[in-house]
Order: C-alpha cells, then sequence, then structure tokens
C-alpha cells in the first residue's frame, strides 16, 4: 500500500493514509478565545481535512485529547458532543499537558479515522 500524504511540509503533514487508516493532528486557528471557541475552530479544521482525505467525523475510530487545564474538560465536552454525529463516538483519551507549541492554545487532537469504503 502506497502512504498518501496531504497538505505536506518541511516538518509536518495534515494527514496522512495508510492501509485504509487516516491520521490527523488538529489545533484551533486561534491561540485566543475560550475552550469553546477553540474547540469549535479545531473540530471545524478537523471535519474539513477528514473530508478532503475521503473520511468523515462519522469514520472516526480514536482520538486523543490534548488540555492545558483540565477545568477545561467540561466545556470541550459540550463542544464535542454536539459536533459528534449520534452513534459515532470513536475511543477516546483526555490527558492534561504542560503546554502546547503555541502558549495561548488550550487543546489539540490527535485523531485516527477509516477511509471511506470504496
Amino acid at each position: 500500500m502506497e502512504i498518501q500524504r496531504f497538505g505536506t511540509t518541511g516538518r509536518f503533514s495534515d494527514a496522512v493514509a495508510w492501509n485504509g487508516l487516516l491520521h490527523l493532528v488538529e489545533v484551533p486557528a486561534q491561540d485566543t478565545g475560550d475552550i469553546e471557541d477553540q474547540t469549535r475552530s479545531l473540530l471545524a479544521s478537523l471535519a474539513a481535512q477528514l473530508e478532503s482525505a475521503g473520511s468523515g467525523k462519522d469514520r472516526l475510530l480514536m482520538v486523543t485529547v490534548y488540555l492545558v487545564n483540565m477545568a477545561d474538560y467540561a466545556g470541550m465536552n459540550a463542544v464535542w458532543e454536539s459536533w459528534l454525529p449520534p452513534g459515532a463516538a470513536p475511543s477516546r483519551a483526555c490527558v492534561q499537558v504542560a503546554r502546547l507549541a503555541r502558549s495561548g492554545w488550550r487543546v489539540e487532537m490527535a485523531v485516527v479515522a477509516a477511509g471511506r469504503v470504496a
């Protein structure tokens, strides 16, 4: 199987597909705003990346959520639960980290999704 890379730069790819699996990492578009704003921004970008790579939010398999502050857990979950299609919840882990790459980011998600069935 050929590895496909989408949005590749010298440092990372927006998405990598191999053997029917799609791997992505998403961050908020801005480093300001509350957790709800940042989560909405991140999930909008994630949905677009999934669709452009031939998948969708109904195809999520595993998501790891990184939060800078666990006090943001409820707010992030409220946005997540309204975004996710009913019955399509993936396996998920949520961990607190000391910081993310940009000091204002409050959330980051690493995702594995299934590709579309041909």
